[in-house]
This record gives structure tokens, C-alpha cells and sequence, in this order.
């Protein structure tokens, strides 16, 4: 069994996207970043980040101790290896497939997220960071675009944890003011997607948690964006 620490975000969207697709048997532990539940000191035992998602393995591959991971890139090659799917068969494959993860982990993701920080929560509208993680967001598209060209998924023919990373970023496309019909391949891609079976009950399962487009109070965003190493330690 996987207990799975996780709140309807991008980023635990990429976990319940793997656990559905590989049919494995898990538990969602929801974690309200809103009421900053991720400072928990039972949490911060095996997510030291104050982050989720993050799981705790009970039936590990070897039969030993539970297996607690933190960081979604990490949790996603853990299920991977675990489950032996979606994460290639060669080392060639799973070069491939590791790159675009980090790609999505290391570019994607924190631009997308600084994107939709200043143009949806920031309480002061500052052009130029607006402008600057707009763009941003809007190369990366571009750069999906040219390598879904001819390719069915991100890493080729086959469904992989790449996908499932970069996809939940994809999402909030219009939020980020990107128009996908700028982006044919990367629309494509993103339609093939969304009518997976597995895509759909995930975001079932997010909305079960929480309703996703619910607006975060002023209480609720300076628990999310004021949080410095001090007030971490208060925690």
C-alpha cells in the first residue's frame, strides 16, 4: 500500500496520474498546503522540504522498512522502477525519459509556477515579472511543441513518466495566457491525454479532495508565499 501526502496541485496531480495508470494500490492523505498542514513535524519527518506530494511506501520491493520519498520527480522513478512501467526498457529509453522529467522539473515547472504566482496571486501586479514568466512559460511550450513533432508522447511511442510530469503543467494553460492552438502539437499531445481513463480519475480524485479552482483566502496565500527558513522552524 502507498500512502500518498498529496493536495490537487500540479504537482500531485503527476503522483495519482502514475498510481491510476499502474493500477496500484494506494491512499491519499490529503495535506491542505491552504492551512499549511505541510509544516506538520510528523509530516516534515520524511518530506524535510515542507512540500508535498511525498509518500511512504508500506510494502517496499525488498520487504524491508517502509520507504518514505519526497519530491515528485523522485517519487515518479521510485513508482516507476517499483511498478516496472512507464519508464522505459532500455538505458537509451530511459535517458530519454529521465531528461524530459528533469526538464519539466528543473524548467516547466518553476517557471510555469513563478508564471501563474505573479499573474494570479501576487497581490501588487508587477509587468515585469508578468511579462518575464509569460514569456518564459510561452519558449518552453515552444520547445514541447518542436519535440512532440512526430512523436506520439514526449519520449516517443510510449506513455511514460514524463508525460505524466509535464502534463499536469499543461493544464493551467490559460491561467498562464498560453493558447494551446498556438501550440498544434503540443495540443494534440494534451488531448490525447486528457481522455485517458487514468488522466480523468486522478482529477476525479483531486476533485474529491478539494475543489481545484476554489480561491485561496489573503490567510491562505501568506501561508503559502511567506514562508522564510524562521517562520519554517516556528512551524
Amino acid at each position: 500500500m502507498i500512502e500518498l501526502y498529496y493536495w490537487p496541485t500540479p504537482n500531485g496531480h503527476k503522483i495519482t496520474l502514475f498510481l491510476e495508470e499502474a493500477g496500484l494500490d494506494y491512499e491519499i492523505k490529503p495535506v491542505n498546503i491552504g492551512k499549511g498542514e505541510q509544516f506538520d513535524p510528523d509530516f516534515l519527518k520524511f518530506s524535510p522540504n515542507n512540500r508535498m506530494p511525498a509518500i511512504i511506501d508500506r510494502a517496499p520491493a525488498d520487504g524491508g522498512e517502509p520507504v518514505t520519498v519526497f519530491e515528485s520527480g523522485a517519487i515518479l522513478i521510485y513508482l516507476a522502477l517499483k511498478a516496472n512501467k512507464f519508464y522505459g526498457e532500455t538505458p537509451r529509453e530511459r535517458t530519454d525519459i529521465l531528461q524530459w522529467l528533469m526538464w519539466q522539473m528543473g524548467g516547466l515547472g518553476p517557471m510555469a509556477g513563478q508564471n501563474g504566482h505573479f499573474n494570479i496571486y501576487a497581490p501588487e501586479k508587477v509587468e515585469y515579472a508578468i511579462n518575464r514568466y509569460t514569456n518564459e512559460t510561452n519558449r518552453l511550450y515552444g520547445v514541447l511543441d518542436r519535440r512532440l513533432e512526430g512523436r506520439e508522447f514526449v519520449a516517443g511511442s510510449d506513455y511514460s513518466v514524463a508525460d505524466m510530469a509535464i502534463y499536469p503543467w499543461i493544464v493551467p494553460h490559460e491561467a498562464h495566457k498560453q493558447d494551446l492552438n498556438d501550440f498544434p502539437n503540443v495540443k494534440r499531445w494534451f488531448e490525447a491525454v486528457a481522455a485517458r481513463p487514468a488522466t480523468i480519475r486522478a482529477y476525479e480524485k483531486g476533485k474529491e479532495v478539494q475543489a481545484y479552482q476554489k480561491p485561496l483566502t489573503d490567510e491562505q496565500k501568506a501561508v503559502l508565499f511567506g514562508q522564510t527558513a524562521a517562520s519554517t522552524a516556528k512551524a
